[in-house]
């Protein structure tokens, strides 16, 4: 019982600094039922939660000069932090698209049925639970529930409420009966990676649930290993969902058509540059992740071709993954169809 309270408390004070002005914005929003605004029609404004690897195609676009190339003019390109004060800027009209994953357009969606899917842009969930070398567990080849059952009772950072890194959790802690939020403690960093790997080296977290590249950094710097990861087959209910995405308000879609569309067609071209380009690919994503060592760049470049979607498009089959999931954690309450929240040119 005692853990039950100290995680509700924590959560509370934590998440209080991180997503409160956020979400009594969309709260408000969806009391007023207004429409979202729409910034200048000339200009595109790009948001995104961070500078984790989901985003790298929109880093490949902008220095490759595909948005230019395709008629794009971008604006204001902020880093948010949270999902919930991403969502808050596409609903006031600060940014036009907004650069998350898939639990940040469904929770927008439940305050805005004007709210849509526009590009896919990972195929993997991409966020990994991360621990300290002297973690007390099962090796990370053991059984995952097993792996699961040894972080009951933990600190567990995450980068806030109602996030992807939640997410996962829940989904994990379900599947051994448990429920994250009474039977660990979760604890909300926002999405800068020094201040995950901080907390994680100096013990204020005993694991982290994060988006890459925090996992790699961490193993990188000796400071811990990635123990359980969706991305390598760790959990196979989560194989191929749509998970970093893109997504907007019909409003702007309205208004600003054929922006969006010269940005999707950037996005086309942006990832098969990725697959098709690796030493230039290997130096944008050392500008675009500046700091990180040699070693971490090389294996997040492993990967990108195995995780990154094939184009914005997005298949029925795994956006109802993604609609199943969120519906079993109970992060979405009612997910659209896909035929309502995907429009036709989004669609493979």
């Amino acid at each position: 019982m005692s853990i039950n309270r100290t995680a509700i408390t924590r959560r509370t004070l934590l998440g209080s600094a991180v997503g409160l002005s956020a979400t009594a914005l969309l709260a408000g929003c969806a009391k007023k039922g207004g429409a979202a605004s729409v910034s200048d029609t000339g200009i595109l404004n790009v948001g995104q939660i961070s500078d984790s690897v989901a985003f790298f195609p929109l880093h490949v676009a902008e220095q490759q000069g595909f948005f230019e190339a395709n008629g794009v003019k971008l604006g204001e390109r902020p880093r948010l932090g949270t999902g919930a004060k991403l969502a808050a800027a596409l609903k006031s009209g600060a940014i036009d698209l907004a650069a998350g994953v898939t639990t940040d357009a469904f929770n927008l969606y439940e305050v805005d049925k004007t709210a849509r899917l526009t590009a896919g842009l990972v195929t993997e969930y991409y966020v990994d639970v991360v621990v300290g070398n002297d973690f007390a567990g099962p090796a990370e080849q053991a059984p995952l529930n097993d792996r699961v059952s040894a972080l009951v009772g933990k600190k567990i950072g995450i980068t806030g409420p109602g996030s992807g890194t939640e997410a996962l959790l829940v989904h994990l802690f379900q599947q051994i009966g448990k429920d994250a939020n009474k039977d660990a403690t979760l604890v909300n960093l926002g999405a800068a990676t020094t201040a995950a790997v901080g907390a994680l080296k100096s013990k204020q977290v005993d694991a982290l649930s994060f988006f890459q590249p925090i996992g790699q950094v961490a193993a990188g710097e000796g400071t811990g290993k990635i123990y359980i990861s969706p991305q390598r087959g760790d959990v196979p209910s989560l194989a191929g969902v749509v998970h970093g995405c893109v997504f907007s308000t019909t409003a702007v879609l309205d208004a600003k058509k054929t922006m969006v569309d010269g940005f999707n067609k950037s996005m086309d071209q942006a990832l098969q540059f990725i697959r098709q380009d690796k030493d230039t690919t290997r130096t944008l994503l050392k500008s675009y992740l500046q700091g990180t060592p040699d070693g971490v760049i090389d294996s997040l470049l492993a990967l990108l071709p195995e995780e990154m979607s094939a184009s914005h498009a997005i298949s029925r089959a795994a956006y109802d993954k993604s609609k199943d999931f969120h519906m079993q954690t109970g992060l979405a309450k009612n997910p659209p169809d896909f035929a309502t929240f995907v429009p036709q040119a989004s669609q493979a």
